[in-house]
């Protein structure tokens, strides 16, 4: 692969011309990649890294299919999407039909934080009302708009919150306000929902909407309990708000046994709009809005027109559709369930083994690692998530670690991930993970049976 520049030169130049905010990963010690292939990525010398973190690279880095998708539709169009054209309109019917029958109508953008900060749009035009409930931890998009309502984000800067966003506790049952050993953790954190709502109506603020990631991924790859996203909704709806899905991080079959992540808190959940970006291009930059028709006619009725010059144009469409046929062809929502399932059961014997580990959580190809120094006092083991992460990536495995304390260790590989990555993976950070124990002095002895479960359970399981 030709270079432009050594890596030193790279690095010099990045320092110099991209703002110094955008940060790289592993800043001590950059890795330069040069290209990519399925479930790998390849440096300047050729070393080839095992890809955990690229949940971008939905069906594989350069998948084929896709590559050949969008070369063939540049060849021949791309404009923007008022003229008539067949691609845009057939990725949303074929879209739609993944989704329950009421979520119909899209709206395509270029990138999940333009899909939210629609969202919030087409929420507040809705009934009128202005306030959003969010939760702590959460990251929307980086638009001052979703910023606003990211605690993640805010809480690490110089802004306040705004009067308009209330922030209900992250429905986190191994670190939470309500944990595992709570008779009904749903209900508890669904309540202090309700108490946001009444709060704020005795202020005499209205709610506009309630937006969650299905499961939270910044937040430290939060799981919330079976039927808490029931109780809130019908807590928000009562207030005359709706309820915003952000799929962005987690759809798109990544759970495996259903194609978007909120379908798995059942049947009777039913978001009133939905988000999805990064996975739906597998690196091209597309992302799409979905809602009911009740509340796309309120937004028309405003008589702003919405128009996105290049939200689903015709390259877009013909990418998205070729990512749609790879998940089914390769049936890629089998294999996440397949490989998820070992990567858990693996990673469940090394929390056995290694009093590092916590809490192993996850569904599907949706896993974290919550690292911690203390197991009875669950204490975040930060400076120890860092040092894994290096020696991960020296061992040529690309982790990262996230979370309100970075210590918990994000697996979310593209959708190929094969069970012979994962036990590689989980070798690696055995390996890793015995030479820190043995160097903190922390006893290494089994501690728990090794079958024990994992803590936190993914709904209906």
């Amino acid at each position: 692969m030709c270079e432009l520049y050594s890596k030193q030169d790279t690095l010099a130049l990045r320092r110099k011309h991209i703002g110094p905010s955008c940060k790289v990963l592993y800043a001590a010690d950059p890795i330069k990649i040069v290209r990519a292939q399925r479930q790998y990525m390849f440096d300047e010398k050729g070393e080839r890294y095992l890809d955990c973190i690229n949940n971008v690279a939905h069906v594989g880095h350069c998948h084929p299919e896709v590559v050949k998708a969008a070369l063939k539709q540049m060849e021949v169009l791309n404009t923007n999407s008022r003229f008539l054209h067949d691609n845009i309109v057939e990725y949303a019917k074929r879209l739609a039909a993944t989704l329950p029958e009421q979520l119909s109508v899209c709206y395509f953008t270029n990138s999940g934080s333009e899909a939210n900060d629609l969202a919030l749009r087409l929420a507040r035009q809705f009934r009128g009302h202005q306030d959003v409930i969010t939760l702590d931890h959460a990251y929307h998009g980086h638009l001052s708009s979703l910023i606003e309502i990211s605690p993640y984000k805010f809480r690490k800067g110089k802004d306040v919150k705004k009067e308009f966003v209330h922030v209900a506790p992250t429905p986190d049952i191994y670190r939470g306000k309500y944990r595992e050993n709570h008779a009904d953790p749903a209900s508890a954190y669904a309540d202090e929902v309700k108490k946001i709502i009444e709060e704020a109506q005795n202020r005499g603020r209205k709610i506009a909407a309630f937006i969650a990631e299905s499961m939270q991924s910044c937040g430290g790859q939060i799981i919330p309990p079976a039927g808490y996203f029931q109780k809130v909704a019908e807590y928000v709806r009562g207030a005359g708000g709706v309820v915003i899905a952000d799929e962005v991080q987690v759809g798109f079959g990544r759970v495996g046994k259903h194609f978007w992540s909120f379908q798995m808190h059942g049947k009777d959940f039913v978001p009133d709009i939905v988000t999805m970006g990064k996975p739906m291009g597998n690196g091209h930059p597309i992302a799409c809005v979905v809602t009911t028709k009740e509340i796309a006619e309120a937004f028309s009725s405003s008589g702003m027109e919405y128009f996105n010059t290049y939200g689903g144009n015709p390259v877009s469409s013909a990418v998205g559709l070729a990512v749609l046929d790879v998940i089914e062809n390769e049936d890629l929502q089998g294999n996440a369930t397949r490989v998820g399932t070992y990567l858990t059961e693996l990673l469940n014997r090394q929390k056995a083994k290694h009093t590092l580990i916590g809490d192993v959580r996850g569904v599907g190809l949706f896993v974290g690692i919550d690292l911690v120094k203390d197991r009875q006092k669950r204490t975040p083991a930060t400076a120890e998530a860092q040092h894994v992460i290096y020696k991960m990536k020296e061992n040529r495995v690309l982790l990262s670690a996230d979370g309100p304390h970075r210590n918990v260790l994000k697996i979310k590989p593209p959708m190929c991930f094969t069970k012979e990555d994962a036990k590689f993976m989980v070798d690696q950070l055995d390996g890793v993970l015995t030479v820190l124990e043995e160097a903190i002095g922390a006893q290494t002895e089994s501690v728990v049976p090794e079958n024990t479960p994992c803590r936190t359970k993914p709904p209906g399981t």
